[in-house]
């Protein structure tokens, strides 16, 4: 189905251009609507489907009129309310429904985990692009399945991190 690259590799799977604030002379608000319209198109217009499953959406609380998930995935922080315009997460904007519905693909990491911590436990799934270093995360919520976040990975306990969590889970159970 796939092309093999080096010997029992996988080929790496190509994503699409990275949107850059050049492109835009600049101009922050702007390049804040181009990167919003793709979003939309993406998730709102045109909702991604995980192996077979069409994707919902958590639109609440509204962030400056834009959808939650839209919020998550181009600002960073761990305090809610003090989120910061994350430029790297923008320009990679077009990566994780191509991602997401390209799931099966031989070269993406995808696993299932469990986080504890406020709210209880939650369950998600992880699909991550080695080469780009870019990590999308799923809410599975039960009988739904909700984009929750994307983000590149930029330190590398980070990374060395989430590829043990992944060759654990291989081990132990079956990929997603």
């Amino acid at each position: 189905m796939y092309g093999k690259e080096g010997i029992g590799m996988p080929e790496v799977m190509n994503l699409p251009t990275k949107i850059y604030l050049e492109e835009y002379d600049g101009n922050v608000i702007k390049y804040f609507e181009a990167v919003y319209s793709i979003f939309k198109n993406d998730f709102v217009d045109n909702k991604p489907n995980f192996r077979g499953i069409r994707l919902g959406l958590k639109k609440y609380p509204l962030i400056l009129d834009k959808e939650y998930t839209f919020y998550h995935m181009t600002h960073e922080g761990d305090i809610e309310t003090e989120r910061i315009p994350d430029f790297r997460r923008m320009e990679r904007i077009r990566f994780p429904k191509i991602m997401i519905d390209k799931s099966t693909h031989p070269y993406l990491k995808v696993w299932r985990n469990q986080r504890t911590g406020t709210g209880g436990t939650k369950k998600r799934i992880l699909i991550y692009h080695e080469e780009e270093n870019y990590l999308v995360v799923l809410a599975d919520m039960g009988s739904y399945i909700l984009p929750w976040t994307a983000y590149p990975i930029t330190y590398n306990n980070v990374k060395r991190k989430l590829l043990k969590e992944y060759n654990e889970f291989i081990k132990n159970a079956e990929a997603v």
